[in-house]
């Protein structure tokens, strides 16, 4: 047992020493095997953050909440927009039926929105900002906290108040030095005054400006708008545990009013956190797979740089080949010596690959505000493959040095 312990601990040491004899040459080998390795820990860091903020972001919008609406959520390029676009649309009315005929649903809203509009006051303007008309319910139903002042209510629904509650991207570009209750602000020329301003929600997704935003009720916002197009209705269930129950009585009720067939398929498509979380897994693993792809080709390269090097290595060391066998090692030693060279060199990619890949995660989370974290299953994979690369492509160089005969080798010049 000590034997081997020995001889395995000297085969490391002949191992490193072969490594840092030429650190210039042994590194710009295991280029290939870095890269890979790089790739594998960032991308899955950067899947890994993106995952924990999709789940962040898509809390945010409320529990138990799902949408209908006339066109299917998420982005999906391959869909015939011009289908969806002949389906009717949903309505004011369609959002007070399921009021009354869905028990599971505590509370329904209807929506539109606008966005890329400019909002102005008297001294200042604000370009790009997402205009929502909104039922009263909606403050619910989109998980929007109220900052200051209050949100319009159904009195102002009824009366058509021309009111509106900003959030705090708007708040900042529109009323930085003053306070904006009171104030009024106009969209195409339509005075609205503010009465509530929402708080700071970030991002969603890292894309777009949850904060640029205006909400104000329905009415007036179709009259500027056209009251041509289909409202979204999003519906809070009474609990999250009745999700299931009021999806099914939503779309009951709406086959009903649409006087779809037994066995026909829905005129409309109901959006939920769950949906747009398995949309974002299925995109994920994709990403993930091209990852791995350019990780196996960087892999391939590094493995290859790992056989040329082991071969010339064999070259140059083929006196010493032949001076220790004469010294009585045997085949298995020399099998077992430059294997081991060939698994340690491409450990040490490996390593300098997981450093990368932090590296790169780190910068990522510093620059952009990004919850990047490696998972700890990417740094094992990595390892596992970058020594499996060296285990392969080491070998044949390996099994050369151990057919060498000892006279042969110590003629060599």
């Amino acid at each position: 047992m000590m034997r081997a312990l020995y001889a395995f601990g000297d085969n490391v040491r002949l191992a490193l020493g072969t490594f840092l004899s030429s650190p210039l040459r042994s590194l710009l080998t295991l280029l290939g095997i870095v890269i890979g390795v790089a790739t594998v820990v960032s991308m899955m860091a950067l899947i890994e953050g993106l995952r924990i903020k999709v789940s962040h972001d898509l809390a945010s919008l409320g529990a138990g909440v799902f949408q209908v609406s006339k066109f299917p959520a998420g982005i999906n390029m391959n869909l015939d927009w011009r289908k969806y676009a002949r389906r009717k649309n949903f309505t004011v009315e369609d959002a007070r039926a399921v009021v009354g005929a869905c028990p599971g649903a505590s509370r329904v809203a209807a929506s539109s929105d606008e966005d890329g509009e400019k909002v102005t006051t008297a001294n200042d303007e604000a370009l790009g900002v997402n205009v929502t008309g909104s039922t009263s319910d909606y403050v619910e139903t989109s998980g929007l906290t109220v900052a200051s002042g209050r949100f319009f209510g159904p009195t102002d629904e009824v009366d058509g108040r021309a009111v509106a509650v900003v959030g705090a991207t708007v708040v900042q570009r529109l009323f930085a030095h003053r306070d904006p209750l009171g104030q009024e602000v106009r969209i195409h020329g339509r005075p609205f005054q503010v009465v509530g301003t929402l708080e700071r929600r970030g991002s969603f997704l890292g894309m777009a400006d949850m904060d640029n935003v205006v909400v104000v009720p329905l009415e007036p916002f179709l009259r500027i708008f056209g009251t041509r197009r289909s409202l979204d209705i999003e519906v809070m269930s009474s609990s999250p545990e009745q999700l299931n129950q009021a999806e099914d009585q939503v779309i009951s009720l709406f086959r009903k009013r649409r006087k779809l067939a037994p066995g026909a398929p829905e005129d409309f498509d109901l959006g939920t956190n769950e949906s747009m979380t398995e949309t974002f897994n299925q995109l994920s693993t994709v990403i993930t797979a091209a990852g791995f792809g350019i990780c196996v080709l960087s892999l391939l390269v590094g493995g290859i740089g790992i056989l040329n090097i082991m071969l010339v290595s064999v070259t140059e060391r083929t006196r010493e080949i032949g001076l220790r066998k004469a010294l009585g090692a045997k085949r298995r030693r020399i099998l077992a010596q430059f294997t081991l060279e060939a698994l340690v060199l491409s450990l040490v990619g490996g390593l300098f690959g997981i450093v990368a890949g932090y590296g790169i995660a780190f910068v990522a989370r510093w620059a952009f505000s990004f919850p990047t974290m490696v998972p700890p299953w990417a740094v094992l994979l990595s390892v596992g493959m970058s020594c499996g690369v060296g285990l392969v492509f080491g070998i044949y160089p390996a099994a050369q040095a151990a057919k060498l005969d000892p006279v042969e080798a110590m003629r060599n010049e």
